[in-house]
């Protein structure tokens, strides 16, 4: 990218020159850096992060679509799972934590499907945890005031009885870039006429991971590490005092991540609807994900008292939470034929037979009598 900017580029392409040259100060100060700290800048960088800029980023008018911008029965089903776990935890008064609300569509239609349990929506505290000013300010303008709070962290809400929600939350933290030569290495980035990839011996806490989780990775073998998502399993299990934590995210167990056919890895990049897979262009106008480990957040999740209650893909979860029936009633109270619309049609399709497929649901329980859950009725996957 030029040092020079031309008078007629957009506010989006100084916001990306200006990072792009923030970046290349820090390497030309300091030397290479890991790829994690570069994408942790890239994403999350002050103002000018793709995360932290005033811009859309989900919809028609951002970079990709999330579950809940096909349809209000996403946060309908989740809703019902809600239900659910506030049953089995004795009908008290239930906490929902969100991560990241994104444009607040899973928490406004979360809320407007527990209205029709009047003894449950009013025993309800919704908070969500958002770091981004641009997404706090779009939220607040869509959600009711009086049932929703924000907050900058988890530990500011304290203990939490209820139900720790993400959805793709965790694909979204920067990881550690690793390859396997004669050792365990790590992707470091540094910057000559251009950015450029160099390999330096891994960390302790990279073959820690590697070791408590007994993978062995064949040699030219490139993988991505999420240390972030252990830190924040451990942080939210501590704050769970009683409850439920339900993740929604990309991802695999270890056995299929870090299989042969994946030996690339998975960081892959959207701009525009459009998918790439080279991290060091529209810099901080282009999101940078890689897929959940969930074998890991299981692990270290048990580790720091939380018992998983299953594992399934997003499609198989909204069945056995009895979607088509939903639908049906629906339908039936609008006097609305559902299959005369293609496009809800084609919407619901894909929630459950495209990214419904791709997209995995993860419970954990804490201080709950075991039970299985309505969403895990019809598949329940191992992880």
């Amino acid at each position: 990218m030029e040092k020079q900017l031309i008078t007629a580029c957009t506010s989006a392409e100084r916001a990306c020159t200006q990072l792009s040259e923030i970046i290349k100060e820090k390497i030309w100060r300091n030397g290479p850096i890991a790829f994690q700290e570069y994408m942790e800048m890239a994403l999350y960088y002050p103002q000018l992060g793709y995360y932290t800029s005033d811009r859309d980023k989900i919809g028609p008018k951002g970079d990709y679509y999330t579950s809940t911008n096909l349809s209000t029965v996403f946060g309908a089903m989740i809703g019902r799972q809600l239900e659910e776990m506030w049953n089995l935890m004795g009908r008290g008064t239930f906490t929902i934590v969100e991560y990241g609300a994104g444009t607040g569509a899973l928490c406004h239609d979360v809320l407007q499907y527990l209205k029709g349990n009047q003894l449950f929506y009013d025993q309800l505290r919704y908070c969500i945890i958002e770091k981004s000013p641009f997404m706090r300010k779009t939220e607040k303008a869509y959600l009711p005031g009086e049932k929703v709070s924000w907050y900058d962290s988890i530990a500011a809400i304290g203990p939490v009885t209820g139900c720790i929600l993400s959805n793709e939350l965790l694909d979204n933290f920067s990881v550690h870039e690793v390859v396997m030569a004669d050792e365990l290495m790590e992707v470091y980035v540094g910057y000559e006429n251009g950015f450029f990839e160099l390999l330096r011996p891994a960390s302790e806490a990279l073959k820690s991971y590697m070791k408590e989780l007994h993978i062995v990775l064949s040699k030219g073998f490139r993988t991505e590490v999420n240390l972030q998502a252990i830190d924040w399993m451990k942080e939210i299990a501590w704050s769970l005092k009683k409850g439920f934590v339900l993740t929604i995210d990309y991802g695999y167990p270890s056995a299929e991540l870090y299989s042969q056919y994946q030996c690339n890895g998975t960081l892959i990049c959207y701009h525009e609807h459009r998918i790439n897979v080279d991290p060091y262009r529209h810099i901080g106008e282009q999101d940078i994900t890689s897929h959940v480990n969930f074998s890991a957040l299981d692990h270290w999740g048990s580790i720091s008292g939380l018992e998983c209650c299953g594992f399934t893909e997003q499609g198989h979860f909204l069945r056995s939470l009895g979607l088509m029936d939903y639908l049906r009633t629906e339908e039936q109270k609008k006097e609305d034929n559902f299959s005369s619309s293609p496009e809800k049609a084609a919407a619901i399709h894909y929630l459950l037979n495209g990214i419904g497929t791709k997209l995995k649901i993860f419970i954990q329980r804490k201080g709950v009598t075991p039970k299985e859950l309505m969403g895990f009725s019809l598949i329940r996957m191992a992880i």
